[in-house]
């Protein structure tokens, strides 16, 4: 038998040596867990990431590192290089196989950790540290942290995107011609593009735009497809419809939100998708639940999961057990709450991503610690030595949260400041609800000001010190505790 190489260094390789790299460069890589490893010029060379590199597409990108015969026999486990990331092993399995990431700050930073030379990249690196600029070379939009110029620029580059595809109605080129499956897996990429900048900056940055796409998609079920490919696209039609009505909701339009839950709803059931009939009725618990109509909520929650059946799958099952749980909580019944928060954990735990609707892919363990909190802090209003563990929770929460999901994170930063006042710490309450008033400005959402003013509740019983006193005057003033 032929003695190998190893990969790393072309060092001979020992005849009982089953791990594919010598003793030394082991020995090298052991920090590996904390940082990626230094790599030679021929790394990029090698053919599978060269195809990633030309496909610009950071995630394949990030696949093909982890395969890259340079570490061995065995590719680099997802676990480990999420962790150089600084995100979920579920979260880099959806970035691996998802759309192209489009945002600029995300994709140059683990670019530069990763030391991908810039003459491969097709972007200019943060800092300056670009490659060569070509004219022809579309740049990716860019992230959405600024103003809101940089919003309106970030949502005309998603519509013109749309519109060079041929997916917004109104062009008489593009009603002439026949869907296929490479449409309605545009239309899917578009939706995506709209749910990042939901998470980002809320649905009142971008319900117009979201509600006349969902229009556009609706109207492409009289253009010429062929039969098999209906159910794919009333099924798109569901979803455009679903993030239509979210962020109805995010933006305080709650009879928009409404129309087109129903409007989704009809068409997942007409799809025979049940995990987004499922998710379109979480939606609607959501909203119900904002609403503090809480024993509506958790018949739709409950008539969601009663109609799964072989089709669920356990992100989905996760999602509406942990939103029954707050209803619970919300109505005084923590027994009931904590057994459903016990069973989305462990359905929590069965989550294969890749096996996953797309749409569940901002479903991660932030969400679940989030509705741990949630129910902690009902419960701290009853007893407050429940308090510390309602803080626990929502830190571990925010903690978990990516730097894409800016809305939940503040959500939380306001649950953890009503966490700290029930756990009877003002003086921390007050360090994030200052913290608080500032980011809620940063995001586009009636939600996020809607729990901002419920925080009045909360604070109440320290409202006799002077601090917290200018604090809910402050409230009041920014026109949020009215």
């Amino acid at each position: 038998m032929t003695r190998a190489n190893c990969p790393r260094c072309g060092g001979r390789l020992a005849r009982d040596n089953d791990s594919g790299r010598c003793a030394p460069c082991q020995a090298a890589e052991r920090d590996r867990l904390s940082m990626p490893p230094e790599v030679p010029a021929s790394f990029w060379s090698h053919p599978p990431m060269r195809a990633a590199l030309v496909e610009r597409h950071l995630g394949r990108v990030i696949r093909a590192y982890r395969h890259h015969p340079y570490h061995g026999r065995a590719a680099l486990p997802q676990a480990v290089v999420a962790g150089w990331l600084g995100v979920t092993q579920a979260q880099l399995s959806r970035i691996e196989n998802g759309p192209p990431l489009a945002h600029l700050d995300r994709l140059s930073h683990w670019a530069t950790l990763l030391k991908v030379p810039a003459e491969h990249l097709w972007f200019d690196l943060a800092g300056g540290r670009g490659g060569s600029k070509r004219k022809s070379t579309p740049q990716p939009i860019p992230a959405v942290e600024g103003p809101d110029e940089n919003r309106r620029m970030l949502l005309a580059g998603i519509a013109a995107v749309a519109a060079g595809a041929g997916l917004l109605c109104g062009s008489t080129v593009s009603q002439s011609r026949r869907i296929g499956t490479a449409d309605v897996a545009r239309l899917h990429a578009i939706l995506d593009l709209y749910r990042s900048v939901d998470y980002e900056c809320g649905g009142g940055a971008l319900y117009r735009e979201v509600a006349r796409f969902a229009e556009s998609v609706y109207r492409m079920l009289d253009w010429s497809h062929s039969a098999s490919l209906t159910p794919q696209l009333v099924a798109a039609v569901a979803a455009a419809r679903q993030l239509a009505g979210w962020t109805a909701l995010d933006a305080g339009r709650h009879a928009d939100a409404q129309r087109h839950f129903v409007a989704g709803e009809r068409a997942a059931v007409a799809a025979n998708d049940a995990p987004l009939t499922a998710m379109i009725r979480y939606s609607q618990a959501k909203q119900l639940q904002h609403l503090r109509h809480n024993r509506d909520a958790l018949a739709a929650l409950q008539l969601a999961h009663g109609q799964l059946g072989s089709q669920a799958t356990p992100a989905v099952k996760a999602l509406l057990l942990g939103a029954e749980a707050a209803s619970h909580a919300a109505l005084g019944d923590h027994q009931t709450a904590e057994r459903s928060l016990g069973e989305a954990s462990i359905q929590f735990e069965r989550i294969d991503a890749e096996r996953e609707p797309r749409w569940m892919a901002f479903y991660d363990r932030g969400e679940l610690l989030a509705q741990y909190g949630r129910v902690y802090r009902d419960k701290a209003r009853q007893d407050k030595k429940y308090g510390s563990a309602a803080v626990r929770f929502v830190t571990d929460a925010i903690d978990t949260f990516g730097p894409g999901n800016l809305r939940s994170s503040v959500l939380n930063e306001v649950g953890l400041c009503s966490a700290f006042f029930l756990a009877d710490e003002p003086e921390q309450a007050l360090n994030v609800g200052r913290r608080v008033l500032h980011q809620a400005q940063s995001v586009s959402s009636s939600r996020v000001i809607d729990r901002v003013a419920n925080l009045r509740r909360d604070l109440a019983r320290h409202r006799e010190l002077p601090e917290v006193g200018a604090f809910a005057h402050d409230l009041t003033i920014l026109g949020v505790g009215r």
